[in-house]
């Protein structure tokens, strides 16, 4: 953790992201295992850290392209929870009217755009956020733009970085590197797996960071905006790891139950409680408590969500065709 002296209700509020985010995704694969959410789910159980550590650091008039496994980063930008349970439950009240479930999940109107289902497709339009905003001499906005370690070897993804440097765009480039695209380990298909290496052969400077570091994160992240502010677009790989299963039809038969063990004890919540006690800034009693709230929330959400009524079936083509 990095060692500096922060504000107390910071980082409370950065442990209640990261409970908030592991909760709601622990709530959604109990509801997907009652078959109460229509098609698969993706969830990123163990990369809290990432999404937390790093939209903390962003203004709030920052633009957010999240990932199909994006819940966390859809609650941290802060869209409201109980339309968030609501759209993965696909009822009408959810934030895209439950049509749009929960790989899709968005809204324009926190500047949050939510995955998409062409891997590489954000990172074109992120940079076309990007360049309006340049256009328009928006001088205090950038667009940040997750993508994951798979979405990097697809040629979207690399047309978008080198069109960056060309243009110097206000695009910070965040590769959560989970290891696995789908089922297949990085080093199967990538010759060098330092995923840092890409962005200088593009003119963009890139940096490493332990993705499972919340603070370290926060910090790379928020040095990287200024620098996107004033320079041009920036890589930073946040190293991690997906405890959780690519999806549900998951059998988790390509890794071991030992390297998926090791990897839950550098669980980044553990590790940021830790941090947070040994430094005197909560007791165990204080973070159990904020862990209690978070749950309290998942569970109204839950309720709120399962009391809701489905969409209309008459409206189902509305945001399909252009009338």
């Amino acid at each position: 953790m990095a060692k500096k002296t922060y504000d107390k209700a910071f980082l409370g509020d950065m442990y209640k992201k990261m409970q908030s985010a592991r909760k709601f995704e622990e709530r959604v694969q109990w509801l997907f295992a009652q078959g109460m959410v229509h098609g698969t789910t993706h969830l990123g159980i163990g990369e809290e850290a990432t999404a937390v550590g790093t939209i903390m650091a962003l203004g709030e008039n920052d633009y957010v392209f999240g990932t199909h496994r994006g819940h966390n980063q859809g609650l941290t930008k802060g869209l409201d929870v109980n339309e968030m349970m609501a759209e993965i439950l696909a009822r009408k009240t959810g934030c895209c009217g439950g049509v749009g479930g929960s790989m899709h999940i968005a809204d324009p109107t926190k500047r949050y755009f939510g995955a998409d289902g062409v891997l590489g497709a954000s990172a074109v339009m992120a940079n076309g956020v990007a360049l309006a905003i340049k256009k328009e001499g928006r001088k205090d906005e950038i667009v940040n733009l997750f993508f994951g370690d798979g979405t990097f070897n697809q040629g979207g993804t690399l047309e978008a970085l080198n069109l960056a440097g060309i243009w110097k765009l206000p695009t910070l480039f965040v590769c959560v590197n989970n290891t696995y695209g789908m089922s297949t380990h990085i080093s199967r298909v990538t010759a060098e797996t330092d995923l840092a290496k890409r962005g200088p052969a593009f003119g963009v400077p890139s940096i490493n960071v332990d993705g499972n570091d919340v603070l370290a994160v926060y910090e790379a992240v928020k040095k990287a905006r200024e620098h996107v502010l004033t320079e041009g677009p920036m890589l930073i790989v946040e190293n991690t790891y997906r405890i959780s299963g690519h999806s549900k039809s998951d059998g988790n038969l390509y890794r071991t139950k030992e390297e998926i063990e090791s990897w839950k004890q550098k669980c980044p919540i553990k590790r940021f409680a830790k941090y947070l006690t040994e430094n005197g800034y909560f007791t165990e009693e204080e973070l159990q408590k904020i862990a209690d709230e978070a749950q309290a929330e998942i569970d109204a959400a839950t309720e709120f969500a399962k009391a809701s009524p489905e969409p209309d079936m008459a409206a189902a083509l509305d945001s399909v065709y252009v009338k």
